[in-house]
């Protein structure tokens, strides 16, 4: 079966799906290919900053958002030895530290919204199997897998907006440059205790982070980072001694802990890495987000790096052609700010120790 379109978006997360969107409102035809059933399926960030914020108001989509359910977080603590150390409140202009947003949330309104326009299209269950490409080399589209069918999708324009293992981005043929951090990560979502307010809690566990995190709906998402490559090991160990550090660090959370997290089976890990890639588009495709510049969780900037990448990328794409010189100007700016983002992550991931050191 045979598509034609003029932008091909590989990848329905916020990047990915913000774009299809933006281009769909401006008259550019655009179909969307997730690889899974359903999307926010995958695991991707939740957390919005000031930034994503302000793109998702700038287009008209907070407000709906909103309708479904999120959550801004009141306050940052530090907390040592079970007590509160210190806590941070928000800039008052502001109005919060973060905003947690369940993907699901997020996604169905860009999606719903970009459903409004006819020129939009998404196919879900669709794996990207290889790229055409004609007689000069240049890339003019996808070849897919969908339910058992072979697709054929033509584009004047590919974007792989599909995450940190982007088949795109191999299929091109482009580097990246990845950068470990010592650590890997350990998720576990619970019910938040009764009282429970709105926050992101720190504490230092033998040297490594333990966050939590308040979720919309009454959740905590803890976030538990371990030495790198050494889950295996762990999960020799009996539990019981891992979980009372998580007690001992959190009393508030014995009964939910105990009832919630009964096996090292209700953690799911997360293989901790950045990348950065030099190239990030040309000759028929172009990137955003994970694909070329893989995010650590610190800080929550994916997320909204993905977005802005999206919305740096609909200002330059029209029904008629792509402004190359728009296009590398784009990709010189986000790159800029990716590689300081970058820098702040290393940043805090290196001194984070050192906000629970108490001077006299």
């Amino acid at each position: 079966m045979n598509y034609s379109t003029d932008v091909c978006i590989v990848g329905a997360g916020p990047g990915g799906a913000l774009l299809a969107y933006l281009l769909a409102k401006q008259n550019v035809s655009v179909i969307l290919l997730e690889r899974h059933q359903k999307i926010a399926k995958a695991f991707r960030g939740e957390h919005l900053n000031e930034e994503g914020e302000a793109i998702l108001k700038k287009h008209g989509l907070f407000t709906k958002i909103e309708e479904l359910g999120m959550l801004p977080m009141e306050s940052l603590e530090y907390w040592k030895d079970g007590k509160l150390l210190k806590k941070i409140l928000p800039d008052p202009h502001v109005g919060h530290l973060g905003i947690h947003v369940p993907q699901a949330h997020l996604l169905k309104v860009i999606i719903d919204e970009a459903r409004t326009f006819p020129n939009f299209t998404l196919m879900t269950n669709t794996r990207v199997t290889d790229l055409l490409l004609n007689e000069n080399g240049r890339i003019y589209g996808v070849k897919a897998m969908c339910e058992g069918k072979e697709l054929t999708i033509e584009s004047r324009l590919t974007v792989g907006a599909d995450g940190r293992y982007s088949t795109v981005r191999k299929k091109v043929g482009i580097e990246v440059t990845n950068r470990k951090h010592g650590y890997d990560l350990l998720w576990a979502r619970i019910p938040a205790p009764t009282g429970w307010e709105p926050s992101i809690k720190m504490a230092l566990i033998d040297g490594f982070q333990l966050s939590l995190f308040t979720q919309a709906k009454g959740f905590v998402q803890i976030g538990w980072n371990i030495e790198e490559g050494s889950f295996p090991e762990l999960r020799k160990q009996p539990f019981t001694k891992f979980i009372d550090k998580l007690i001992k660090a959190f009393p508030n959370l014995e009964q939910s802990v105990l009832e919630n997290i009964k096996s090292w089976n209700d953690f799911v890990l997360l293989d901790v890495h950045s990348n950065f890639s030099e190239n990030w588009g040309g000759n028929g495709v172009a990137f955003l987000g994970d694909a070329v510049h893989t995010m650590t969780p610190t800080g929550a900037f994916g997320l909204n790096s993905a977005m802005k990448d999206a919305d740096c990328l609909a200002h330059i794409i029209t029904p008629n052609e792509i402004n190359k010189l728009e296009l590398l100007q784009c990709e010189t700016e986000r790159k800029k700010e990716i590689e300081k983002l970058q820098a702040i992550q290393i940043e805090k991931e290196q001194n984070f120790a050192t906000q629970f050191v108490i001077y006299a």
